[in-house]
């Protein structure tokens, strides 16, 4: 009898999955997406060490990833302690937290698929959900001291891919630590090495001494610290310019509520909205550790191998080895490290927006971002030319379209603290298609960071970018394009 029962319910199981992939099939013909699927090998490999379960803002920043898990290959959602230290009556982690999220991203994720390819099934990510080690700190470092999460970093760092691994670390470090010291126990100094390099680490802050640890313990590994410096306010963090600094309006509570929490589905109604943000005054949106894959997000602003060019995520700069910290960006007036951030905040707000809608909306009733080609180029790659002083460069965003058939806008600009000239730079058309950079006398040797912003007109408008470095030549050298 019980054979029979079992068959019958692969049965139902398999006939429920057909229907659902039907109406998904006629939802899709219904709402042809014209976007092209990127593959897997060409997504950021991203890896999440989170210690969901203490502050809510880890669920937000975990709900605004999951919208936009199409664009990485997710490697793995590991919960690591809960909380800050002392925060909670007890050890613990909460990866039935990551599993409440992913379940409801499983509900939207159909809808979500029409408006652009490449979303993970719910059973995809369920799989990459793992747990770590509720004690943190380096006391609980080493032999017995393995879990899921530390073996799954692991594992994930060995598969045989030229891409890296980023790392984002959204509270305690201890799990990414037991792995380094397992396979620095294990392993010859050269085959550390290799594993060492394979590693793209982005911190929010140090939340025990395991970060410091790894700092010291492994000093070549790419590793960057969003954290002030010692002895200042922790707030003036750049992971901060999140929710401080800025058009604060766009974190408050009205805000979410409308764009986020009502009528935008089971994921959207799981947003959190009360956390702690002063001195920002709306205790809303905090989503302090989204920064960290922001920084990695391909939008066409950035390369992750470079921090000190600066992102959604935040610019960085070498402080020692491997590592880097904060630097300041001059915005409005105001100059400190959460500028580096919040100048960005209207485009990453739209974008989210965007895709709160793409949870519940067809495809003819959303928003979708544009496509953006320089100098007929049609990837995201940052483009390098060489001229010499008082030569013009010519910038081209023809061919750049929107997919939803509107109108687009043009912006050229200099993000002079990316680059060493930081002298006036001429840009002429500045707001239109083409446009021309002269390269100033004293450019030589020196580099300028020109960014293009393209945002459509429609509702919310949204904007891709492109940046192209151009190096200034110095005597006798030709021109040329890197």
């Amino acid at each position: 009898m019980f054979p029979r029962l079992l068959l019958l319910f692969e049965v139902l199981l398999i006939g429920t999955s057909l229907l659902s992939a039907t109406a998904e099939s006629r939802d899709r013909a219904m709402n042809p997406s014209p976007m092209k699927p990127v593959s897997s090998s060409h997504k950021p490999r991203l890896l999440v060490l989170t210690d969901i379960g203490g502050d809510p803002d880890d669920q937000q920043s975990m709900i605004r990833l999951m919208t936009h898990a199409n664009e990485f290959e997710i490697e793995g959602l590991i919960a690591s302690a809960s909380g800050t230290p002392g925060e909670l009556k007890r050890d613990l982690v909460r990866p039935d937290l990551i599993r409440e999220i992913v379940e409801s991203y499983g509900k939207v994720r159909g809808n979500l698929s029409l408006h652009a390819p490449g979303y993970p099934s719910e059973g995809e990510l369920r799989k990459r959900i793992k747990a770590g080690n509720p004690e943190r700190g380096v006391a609980n470092l080493g032999e017995g001291k393995d879990t899921k999460g530390s073996d799954w970093i692991i594992a994930a760092v060995d598969r045989p891919d030229p891409r890296p691994i980023n790392v984002t670390i959204w509270g305690g470090s201890t799990e990414l630590a037991q792995a380094l010291w397992r396979v620095r126990n294990d392993r010859s100094p050269e085959e550390v090495k290799r594993f060492i390099g394979k590693l793209r680490v982005h911190a929010i802050g140090h939340q025990d001494d395991t970060g410091p640890w790894i700092v010291r313990e492994f000093p070549d590994l790419f590793y960057i610290l969003s954290a002030a410096p010692e002895g200042r306010d922790k707030r003036e963090s750049a992971y901060r310019g999140m929710y401080l600094g800025g058009d604060e309006s766009l974190t408050s509570r009205e805000w979410i509520e409308t764009h986020v929490k009502d009528g935008h589905g089971p994921l959207g109604a799981l947003y959190p909205m009360k956390t702690w943000t002063a001195p920002n005054p709306h205790s809303t949106l905090k989503e302090g550790d989204t920064p960290s894959w922001f920084y990695f997000l391909p939008t066409g602003l950035s390369d992750p191998a470079h921090p000190e060019w600066g992102s959604w995520g935040g610019r960085f700069e070498r402080a020692a080895g491997g590592l880097y910290r904060d630097v300041k960006d001059t915005m409005g007036g105001t100059t400190d490290a959460r500028a580096t951030v919040w100048r960005w905040r209207p485009a990453f707000q739209n974008e989210f927006r965007a895709r709160m809608d793409w949870n519940v909306k067809p495809y003819r009733e959303a928003n979708h971002p544009p496509k953006v080609i320089l100098n007929g180029d049609g990837t995201l790659a940052v483009l390098r030319v060489k001229t010499a002083p008082g030569k013009e460069v010519r910038l081209s965003a023809k061919g750049s379209a929107d997919p939803d058939g509107g109108k687009l806008s043009y912006r050229w600009g200099t993000y002079p603290e990316a680059g060493t000239y930081r002298g006036k730079v001429d840009l002429r058309d500045a707001r239109e298609p083409e446009a021309v950079l002269l390269m100033p006398e004293g450019a030589g040797g020196k580099s300028i960071h020109v960014i293009l912003e393209v945002t459509d007109d429609g509702i919310p408008p949204l904007t891709r970018y492109r940046r192209i470095l151009v190096e200034g030549k110095g005597e006798g050298q030709g021109e040329g394009k890197g």
